[in-house]
């Protein structure tokens, strides 16, 4: 199923955690990156559009000047999150080089999504860098938006993004195969859930307290982002985007994941 919905999707909205880019030590890797961006190119040779929402500021701001990386002062996080953005773009734009792309940066907030105005120039900037053969690389203003730092909030951001621009599928890439019945860090008997029809009933049956290494603002904001897109006819599907080539392992059923479906797919 996951292999079908992939293969005759066109507009494709693809989301990339910090966790999924960085390393053990909390430091950029950039091989996962590069993976990353190959699958993408992979795609878009199909004729499929796509557009980022990455996180990662943060941590290649501790990767430019890891002087501040144990400052926990806002100021600092925002600072940081300055920084690393510069560093998070150059390294998309010198990776999708390669393959010939330009790559575009869009910086947003949630207010960006609550005004009329501002949403319509965000359409209007989006579909017209897609019409160009453009990458735009979308992430939270972690600079100005405080809580954006405090919870994570990329993975509505991304569903945001994919209903704005009415994608057929948003896959989020995180550090995790997709939901399971319990935390599998802590549970080797965890099972993964495959395909979701009802989150209210999954949310009852699953284990879903804490964050911690369950992803960066922890598994209800990936559901969460599953609901708001599915509202919308637009199915999810939750991966581990450190596994090497999970995209094109998923189309070819190798690797296994969860999606969520809308009641309108």
């Amino acid at each position: 199923m996951i292999s079908d919905i992939i293969g005759k999707s066109k507009k494709i909205v693809i989301k990339i955690g910090s966790h999924t880019i960085s390393d053990d030590n909390g430091k950029v890797n950039f091989e996962i990156m590069s993976n990353i961006v190959e699958q993408i190119n992979d795609l878009i040779n199909e004729g499929k559009r796509i557009i980022i929402v990455s996180s990662g500021a943060g941590i290649c701001g501790i990767a430019a000047i890891n002087k501040w990386n144990r400052k926990e002062d806002i100021n600092y996080k925002q600072a940081l999150c300055a920084i690393g953005q510069v560093e998070l773009m150059n390294a998309y734009k010198g990776l999708f080089e390669k393959h010939g792309i330009i790559v575009a940066q869009m910086l947003l907030t949630r207010e960006d999504f609550s005004d009329h105005i501002r949403t319509l120039n965000i359409r209007n900037t989006l579909f017209t860098l897609v019409d160009e053969g453009v990458v735009t690389v979308i992430n939270e203003n972690d600079s100005v938006s405080v809580e954006e730092i405090k919870i994570g909030d990329n993975d509505t951001l991304a569903a945001l993004t994919a209903n704005l621009w009415n994608a057929d599928l948003l896959i989020l890439l995180s550090d995790i195969d997709g939901v399971y019945d319990k935390n599998p860090k802590d549970h080797h008997n965890a099972e993964l859930i495959e395909e979701v029809y009802d989150i209210d009933g999954l949310l009852e049956e699953i284990d879903a307290r804490g964050k911690s290494n369950f992803g960066t603002g922890g598994i209800i904001t990936k559901i969460s982002a599953a609901r708001k897109v599915n509202e919308y006819g637009i199915p999810m599907i939750l991966t581990n985007g450190k596994k090497a080539n999970i995209i094109k392992k998923l189309r070819s059923r190798e690797e296994k994941a969860t999606i969520f479906f809308s009641t309108q797919f």
